[in-house]
């Protein structure tokens, strides 16, 4: 190897090292997901399972009930799913898309929470054949909804 060889190398290395740890450092900068969710329900497990592999760390409480956490968190109850998280200081409820959740933690709107109401076939724990369009729908206190993202 030559010494314009080694060098160029050496520098490829490097910036390899360097971008490596910017995404773990970003990673590392996302905050814990707390999923509430029923403890026999499989697509609850497959959207932390997504969540996980998008770099949240995950923690699951399991509830035979949510209705008690959806109303403490003024999730619409025309907005609910199968399962609620908490994120930061927000909401996030059904299969929302984990760049969704990237996206409101970075924006910050004045909203409670995101959702996609019901389980569309094709959101993240919810694949399948012949997959939904969808929306992910950003919710207020006051229970006013408006779309955030189309799927």
């Amino acid at each position: 190897m030559t010494q314009t060889q080694f060098a160029r190398f050496t520098g490829a290395f490097v910036m390899a090292l360097t971008l490596t740890g910017v995404i773990v450092a970003a990673q590392a900068r996302l905050p814990t997901v707390v999923v509430y969710k029923t403890p026999t329900c499989g697509c609850c497990g497959k959207w932390v399972e997504h969540m996980q592999a998008a770099g949240f760390k995950v923690e699951t409480q399991h509830r035979d009930d949510l209705t008690s956490i959806r109303q403490t968190n003024k999730v619409p109850p025309t907005a609910t799913s199968c399962h609620t998280a908490l994120v930061g200081s927000y909401v996030v409820e059904g299969h929302v898309p984990a760049d969704d959740v990237k996206r409101l933690l970075a924006e910050k709107p004045k909203v409670k929470g995101i959702t996609v109401p019901g389980m569309p076939i094709g959101s993240p724990g919810m694949e399948g054949p012949a997959p939904q369009k969808y929306n992910t729908l950003a919710f207020t206190e006051d229970g006013k909804t408006s779309v955030f993202a189309k799927h």
